[in-house]
C-alpha cells in the first residue's frame, strides 16, 4: 500500500510534471536555497528560484511531452531485464526533455513575477541543446511567453552538430535571429565549457538591459526534474525491491543523483523504499566515473590491449572493461565527453553504499549485441533502426549492452533479479532532420559569439 502523503499529493495525468506537480511543489524551498548558496559550484549566477507556475491550460500543455513508461522486455540469462522509457517526445528522443520542460516553466514564472526578459545559455554536447530549444519553442507556441521575453542560445561542438534538429526556431527567421545556435569550431568538445563561461562574463559586463543570462549548467536543475524517475518508479515500478539493479549510460551520472534524491523525499513522506543497486555504463573516451569507482583515480588502466590479427584490440583480464575494442580511446557516443565530473565522489559514495558496479563498452560490444537488444526493445515498442550506421544515439544501446555484459561477467551479486534499464536516449537519422550550414553559426570564441547577439 502506497504512502497516504504520496497519493493524496498526486494529480490524476499521464504527464508526469503534472502528475506530480504538488510534489515538485513541496521540494522549491530546499532546491532554492542550495543553489542560491553556490552548492554546485556556480556562484555568482543568475538563477530563477524553483517556482513553477499555476496549473492552467496553457501550462498543462505545455507539459504534455514529459511522459514515461516501464515496461518488461524479456528476459537475459534469468534476470528479467525492464526499460524505463524516458525518450517519449519525438522532438527530442531523449530524457532531457523532463529538465528542460522543468527549467523553462522556472523561467516563465521569473518572467512573469520579476518582469524580465531571459535568455537562457545551454553549452552542451548535444542532447541538451536539443531539449531547451524544443521547450523554449514549446512555451511561445502555448503562449506562456512571447518570443522576445524568452530566447534560447547553445553552443555546441562541431563534433555534435548533426544532433541539432530543424524546428521552427531555425525555419522561421524571426524566430531563428533571436535564438541561435552556435557550433564551436573545435578539436576538444569539453571547450564548449570554458568557451561558455567567458561568454557569459562577456554578456554580463556588457549587458545594461533588463534581460538576464540563465547559464543553466548547476546540478540542481537537473536534481529537481530527476526526482520525478523516483515518484514514478515508486508508483509504477519495483522501488519496494530489494533485488533491483539500475542501469544508466552516463557522462555525469546526474540522472542517477536525481533519481536518489526523489527517493530520499518518498522516504520523508512515509513511502517504503528499497535503494537499488546502480550500475553506470560509460565508453572508453570518457571512463572517468566507472575509473574512479574501482580505483579511487581518473586514470584508466595501462597497457591492458595488445593489438591481434584481426585488427581489433583485445584483453581479457579486467571485467569492468570492453573485451574487444577498435580503438582504446574509442568515442562511441559523442553526447559523453566529460572529464573528472565534480560528481563522482557522491556517486561512488552511493554505489559504495547500496551496491552496484561500473562497467565500459564498446562499440564492437555493442554491434554484437543489437539484433537482440533491437529484438527485446520490440517489446516495449522501441523500434530500432535496420542499419546500426544510422544510430545518432547510443546511450540507450551502450546501457543494456553494459547491463549483459556485467551479468555475463558475474560484475553484480546473483541474487539481484531484475535489471531497469534507464532509456534516456536513441534516434537514428531517420528521426529527424539536422540543421543545415545556413541554419546554425560557427563560431571559435567567445567573441565572435558576442557579435551575433
Amino acid at each position: 500500500m502506497k504512502s497516504i502523503k504520496f497519493t493524496e499529493a498526486l494529480i490524476n495525468s499521464d504527464n508526469l510534471v503534472e502528475r506530480y506537480y504538488n510534489l515538485l511543489l513541496s521540494s522549491e524551498e530546499l532546491f532554492s536555497s542550495t543553489i542560491k548558496n553556490g552548492f554546485s559550484g556556480y556562484p555568482n549566477t543568475f538563477d530563477p528560484d524553483f517556482k513553477i507556475p499555476a496549473l492552467d491550460e496553457k501550462l498543462i500543455s505545455f507539459l504534455e511531452p514529459t511522459k514515461a513508461s516501464i515496461v518488461s522486455i524479456g528476459k537475459y540469462k534469468g534476470r528479467e531485464i525492464s526499460l524505463f522509457n524516458l525518450m517519449k517526445n519525438p522532438e527530442t528522443n531523449t530524457v532531457k526533455t523532463f529538465a528542460a520542460t522543468l527549467l523553462i516553466a522556472r523561467a516563465v514564472s521569473h518572467i512573469r513575477e520579476k518582469h524580465e526578459k531571459i535568455i537562457v545559455f545551454s553549452p552542451s554536447s548535444g542532447n541538451k541543446a536539443i531539449a531547451l530549444r524544443d521547450a523554449v519553442l514549446r512555451a511561445i507556441k502555448c503562449d506562456l511567453v512571447s518570443p522576445e521575453e524568452l530566447r534560447i542560445i547553445t553552443l555546441t561542438p562541431k563534433d555534435t552538430k548533426e544532433k541539432l534538429r530543424v524546428s521552427e526556431l531555425s525555419s522561421d527567421k524571426y524566430l531563428k535571429n533571436l535564438n541561435p545556435a552556435f557550433v564551436l569550431d573545435t578539436d576538444s568538445p569539453e571547450k564548449v565549457k570554458d568557451i561558455g563561461n567567458k561568454f557569459k562574463e562577456r554578456f554580463n559586463d556588457k549587458n545594461k538591459s533588463h534581460t538576464k543570462l540563465w547559464h543553466s549548467l548547476k546540478l540542481e536543475n537537473y536534481r529537481f526534474a530527476d526526482q520525478i524517475r523516483a515518484f514514478y518508479d515508486y508508483e509504477f515500478g519495483e522501488l519496494e525491491n530489494n533485488k533491483c539493479v539500475h542501469v544508466h549510460s552516463v557522462s555525469s551520472a546526474y540522472g542517477f543523483l536525481g533519481y536518489k534524491t526523489g527517493v530520499d523525499r518518498l522516504n520523508d513522506l512515509g513511502c517504503k523504499t528499497q535503494m537499488p543497486a546502480f550500475l553506470l555504463v560509460q565508453h572508453l573516451a570518457t571512463s572517468d566515473m566507472v575509473d574512479f569507482l574501482l580505483t579511487g583515480s581518473f586514470e584508466s588502466p595501462k597497457n591492458i590491449y595488445s593489438l591481434s590479427k584481426d585488427g581489433y584490440y583485445h584483453q581479457s583480464n579486467l571485467k569492468n572493461y570492453p573485451f574487444r575494442t577498435s580503438s582504446i580511446k574509442e568515442i562511441l557516443e559523442q553526447t559523453f565527453y566529460s572529464h573528472k565530473p565534480a560528481t563522482v565522489h557522491e556517486m561512488t559514495d552511493i554505489i559504495n553504499t547500496y551496491g552496484g558496479n561500473g562497467v565500459v563498452v564498446s562499440l564492437l560490444e555493442c554491434l554484437e549485441r543489437y539484433a537482440l537488444i533491437r529484438e527485446m526493445l520490440c517489446n516495449a515498442g522501441v523500434s530500432l533502426v535496420a542499419d546500426a550506421k544510422n544510430v545518432k544515439e547510443w546511450s540507450l544501446i551502450m546501457a543494456l549492452t553494459g547491463a549483459m555484459n556485467a551479468i555475463d561477467r558475474n560484475l553484480i551479486r546473483e541474487d539481484m533479479s531484475n535489471f531497469v534499464i534507464h532509456g534516456t536516449g536513441y534516434y537514428s537519422s531517420c528521426d529527424y532532420e539536422s540543421l543545415g550550414p545556413d541554419d546554425y553559426i560557427s563560431v571559435m570564441n567567445e567573441v565572435q559569439m558576442m557579435n551575433y547577439i
